[in-house]
């Protein structure tokens, strides 16, 4: 028999089915894509970040609706799950969903190395592809510059004998942009992520121009403030020139107005319902905010 909380799941996938079916109804462009600097391979502009959403623990019933998630974010385009050995159960369950829905022929599995000893990080790493179910990362990155000198080590000779596709170093809350800005500069990484979204653009001053000087792929993390800042805006209606942009909710505009930034290669929101879902991967259709249309949401938001 169908308990309460089951059909609630059963109901929502089904919802998100319709709106699968409705999105691609309506458009037969393709989902937007970005380009990495460093190789020109296109990789869908949003992603999937797994931080909360993912750790937890090991209820089946959630998994298997984590799972449905995961199967709906690929036929809506998806690629990019990014994810961190310091995300608790995540990277765990992460594998277990994947394998349930394989083959997955467009998944970007990226992750992180997170520790304080250089020695240990291969034995982090191998950790995480048996918990992935990969037979090698897409891309690695030094979690929080944590011992980011010798980790980097690592991954540029894991690359070199064939065994990763692209090094990374991230931060996050905005911090330590001097010193990712010199490590950019110096080093040879395919990729930098950190925190960017309408409110916190701090990384428009520095970070993203040498990224774009640099052929360096920017990930967006925390574009929703952690949740904070959509529920914020979501007290206030969507401004009339949304209709421009092709969204119907506050997610999507906040979304474009990151991946538009010709510097940002992908955004990563995190969620775990398949309706907010919808709203984050239409962002990757319809009209592109041009400069112009950037600074008039961000008029808008900032005198809310």
């Amino acid at each position: 028999m169908m308990n309460r909380r089951n059909f609630l799941h059963a109901s929502i996938a089904f919802a998100g089915s319709m709106l699968v079916n409705q999105l691609y109804a309506e458009s037969h462009v393709k989902p937007l894509s970005k380009a990495i600097p460093g190789s020109g391979e296109l990789l869908p502009a949003i992603g999937m970040g797994s931080f909360v959403n993912f750790n937890v623990g090991n209820d089946l019933e959630i998994l298997r609706q984590r799972t449905e998630l995961l199967k709906h974010f690929f036929q809506l385009g998806g690629g990019l799950i990014d994810s961190s050995p310091m995300y608790g159960s995540s990277e765990k369950n992460l594998g277990y969903c994947i394998e349930q829905i394989k083959p997955v022929n467009n998944l970007f599995s990226a992750t992180k190395v997170w520790t304080t000893s250089v020695a240990d990080g291969p034995m982090e790493i191998e950790a995480s592809r048996q918990l992935w179910k990969v037979n090698q990362f897409d891309l690695l990155q030094v979690h929080n510059l944590l011992s980011w000198q010798g980790h980097l080590e690592t991954l540029f000779e894991m690359k070199q004998q064939g065994k990763l596709r692209y090094v990374g170093i991230t931060t996050s809350h905005g911090r330590r942009h001097r010193e990712l800005e010199k490590i950019m500069q110096s080093h040879p990484i395919d990729f930098v992520q950190a925190t960017y979204n309408i409110l916190d653009r701090d990384v428009e001053q520095r970070i993203l121009p040498i990224a774009k000087e640099k052929g360096i792929a920017f990930i967006a993390n925390r574009p929703f403030q952690r949740g904070d800042l959509i529920d914020w805006v979501k007290q206030y209606p969507l401004p009339e020139f949304a209709k421009e942009l092709d969204c119907d909710s506050w997610a999507a505009l906040l979304l474009k107005f990151i991946v538009s930034h010709p510097a940002v290669t992908c955004a990563i929101p995190a969620t775990s319902r398949i309706d907010h879902l919808y709203e984050n991967m239409s962002a990757m259709q319809g009209v592109v905010p041009d400069q112009k249309m950037r600074d008039k949401l961000i008029r808008y938001v900032t005198t809310l």
